[in-house]
C-alpha cells in the first residue's frame, strides 16, 4: 500500500456564499493540520441572490457547529416550508411544492397512488390536503418536528430557511477565521501553473503578492478565473432547455407576515421570486432576453412587489449550464464558477454545499489520483443534470398559450432522462428516483400534480384495500394534519419567540 503525501496548503478564491461556506466546512473537518487561505476583493461584487434554501442545508449546519437561533438572527433569516408556484401550470392557477412527505403509510404502496384512486372517483381532497407543510405554510404557521410525538405528522416537519446571502456571508467568515482560515485582501491578476502537468501553484495579486499552494478552490463565480480563464476547461451550455439568461433582483420594503414559504410567480417571459426575510422581501425577475427587454422586465418586477422598492433593480447575466469538468487538475469549482442552474426551486446553495461534501469525501493528497478526479466529475455531472431535468419540467409541463415563451417551451425537445420519469408517471403515477438523485418521488410527484401532467392508471395493488378502508384512511390523514396546524404558532409568533433579530 502506497504512502499517502499529504497536502498542506489550501487556497480558496473568491469569498460570497461559496468561498466562506467551502472554508468553513474545511476549517472544521481539518481541524487546523492544513493551512486554509481565502483571497477576495472587496472591489469585486458577488451575485448574493441565493437566499433561499432547501433542507439540507440543516445538515450543513449541524457538521460545522451552528446554532439554530443565533445563525436566524445574525442572517435576518425566516423559515420555509415550500415553494409556491403561481401561474406555472395554467394562468390563474397555483400549487406549492412542500417539504416532507404526502400522507402516512398504507399497506405495500405509496400514500400517492391510493389518492390517484380516489380522485379519479372524485372522492380525495386536493393533494396539499395531505401534508403538513403545505397546509402550515398556506395557514402561515410554523414549528420544527417535534421528534417526541413520533406517530403524529408533527414529526414530519422539514423545513428550510430564507436568509440574506451577504450577512451569511459575513457570519462564516467570522466562523471560518475564529477556526484559523486566512483571509487575504486583493484582487487576482495572474496565475502560476507548473510546467509538465499544467497545475496552478500560485495566484498574483494586484499588489505584487504570489499566494501559493498545493489545492486550488475556485469560489469566484461566473468568472471562473482558475476553472476556466486559467485551465480552460470548458462550459456546456444548456440554454436550449433552460433559455432564461438573465435576472433583475431588487429589495423591497418587509411584509408585516412573512409567508413561510418562498414564491415563484411566472409572467409572460420568466417568473419572479419572493423571499421574506425579517428585515426586507428579496425580489427578482428570471427572464429570456429573445421574448422581452431589460426596460421591460424591470417594469414587470417593479409593478409586482409587495411593499417599496428600496433599491434599483440589478441587472444579472448568465448561461445555464455547467463546467465540463469540477475538478481539472488540482483546481475544485465551487458554486457559480462551477455551474448555474436558475434558483427556482433553491438548488444554488445546496450544490456548494454537495460540491463541498464530495470533496471531502474525495480529498486528494500530492498524487491528485485521476480515477477520484474522474468520480467526482462523474457525481457532479449526475447531480446537475438530474436537477436540471426537474427544473425543465417545470417549464415544459405548462399549458400556458398566452405568450410565445411559454409556448417555446412547452414544445421544446427535452432530455431523455426527463422523458423517461414524465412517461413513468404518466403511465402510472410512479417516479423511479435513480441513485439518491436530489428530488425524491414525493417531490417530482407534486409538481407533476401541481401543473395537470394526465395520469392513465393507478397502481394496481391498491385495489387490495376496501374503497371504504382508502377513503376513511385519507379522511383520517387530512384531519389529522389539519388539527396539528391548527396548534402550530403562526411564523411570525415563532420567529418572535426564538429568533427575532435586531432591528437594522
Amino acid at each position: 500500500m502506497q504512502q499517502h503525501e499529504p497536502i498542506k496548503d489550501i487556497v480558496i478564491v473568491g469569498g460570497g456564499t461559496a468561498g466562506w461556506m467551502t472554508a468553513t466546512a474545511l476549517a472544521t473537518i481539518l481541524n487546523g493540520r492544513y493551512n486554509i487561505r481565502l483571497v477576495e476583493s472587496d472591489e469585486i461584487g458577488i451575485v448574493g441572490v441565493g437566499e433561499a434554501t432547501i433542507p439540507m442545508i440543516q445538515r450543513f449546519n449541524r457538521i460545522v457547529g451552528i446554532d439554530e437561533q443565533e445563525f436566524m438572527r445574525a442572517t435576518q433569516g425566516s423559515f420555509k416550508l415550500g415553494v409556491e408556484f403561481v401561474n406555472w401550470g395554467r394562468v390563474g392557477e397555483r400549487y406549492m411544492h412542500g417539504f416532507g412527505r404526502l400522507g402516512q403509510d398504507l399497506a405495500t404502496v405509496p400514500f400517492e397512488q391510493y389518492w390517484l384512486k380516489m380522485r379519479r372517483l372524485g372522492k380525495a381532497a386536493a393533494l396539499e390536503e395531505y401534508s403538513i407543510a403545505r397546509m402550515a405554510a398556506k395557514a402561515g404557521k410554523f414549528m420544527p418536528a417535534r421528534h417526541d410525538v413520533p406517530n403524529s405528522p408533527l414529526a414530519d416537519i422539514a423545513y428550510a430557511y430564507h436568509f440574506d446571502a451577504s450577512l451569511y456571508a459575513r457570519y462564516l467568515r467570522k466562523i471560518s477565521e475564529s477556526r484559523g482560515v486566512t483571509r487575504i485582501e486583493g484582487k487576482i491578476v495572474r496565475t502560476t501553473r507548473r510546467e509538465g502537468d499544467g497545475f496552478v501553484t500560485a495566484v498574483e495579486l494586484e499588489d505584487g503578492t504570489s499566494v501559493g499552494g498545493e489545492l486550488f478552490i475556485d469560489c469566484s463565480g461566473f468568472r471562473g478565473i482558475l476553472i476556466e480563464q486559467a485551465l480552460e476547461t470548458g462550459y456546456e451550455d444548456w440554454t436550449g432547455w433552460l433559455p432564461a439568461d438573465r435576472a433583475l433582483a431588487v429589495p423591497c420594503e418587509a411584509v408585516p407576515a412573512m409567508t413561510p414559504f418562498t414564491r415563484a410567480t411566472a409572467h409572460k417571459s420568466g417568473w419572479q421570486w419572493r423571499i421574506p426575510l425579517q428585515h426586507r422581501t428579496g425580489n427578482g425577475h428570471v427572464y429570456c432576453s429573445r421574448f422581452i427587454s431589460d426596460d421591460e422586465a424591470a417594469s414587470t418586477l417593479l409593478a409586482n412587489l409587495d411593499g417599496k422598492a428600496l433599491a434599483e433593480p440589478r441587472l444579472i447575466k448568465f448561461q445555464t449550464g455547467m463546467r465540463k469538468q469540477a475538478w481539472n487538475r488540482n483546481v475544485v469549482a465551487i458554486g457559480l464558477a462551477g455551474g448555474f442552474l436558475e434558483p427556482i426551486e433553491s438548488t444554488s446553495i445546496h450544490l456548494i454545499q454537495s460540491a463541498i461534501q464530495r470533496l471531502i469525501d474525495f480529498f486528494p493528497d500530492r498524487s491528485f489520483n485521476a480515477t477520484e478526479r474522474s468520480e467526482f466529475n462523474r457525481q457532479s455531472r449526475f447531480e446537475y443534470e438530474r436537477i436540471r431535468d426537474f427544473i425543465v419540467l417545470h417549464y415544459h409541463l405548462n399549458q400556458r398559450t398566452d405568450s410565445p415563451y411559454w409556448l417555446e417551451c412547452a414544445n421544446m425537445a427535452i432530455p431523455e432522462t426527463l422523458r423517461q420519469k414524465m412517461d413513468q408517471y404518466r403511465a402510472g403515477g410512479r417516479v423511479v428516483r435513480v441513485d439518491n438523485e436530489l428530488f425524491s418521488e414525493v417531490g417530482w410527484a407534486q409538481v407533476f400534480e401541481g401543473q395537470n401532467m394526465p395520469v392513465e392508471r393507478y397502481h394496481p395493488l391498491v385495489d387490495v384495500q376496501s374503497e371504504a378502508d382508502i377513503a376513511e384512511y385519507l379522511d383520517s390523514v387530512r384531519g389529522v394534519i389539519a388539527k396539528c396546524v391548527a396548534v402550530m404558532p403562526t411564523h411570525e409568533e415563532y420567529i418572535k419567540r426564538h429568533c427575532a433579530a435586531p432591528r437594522l
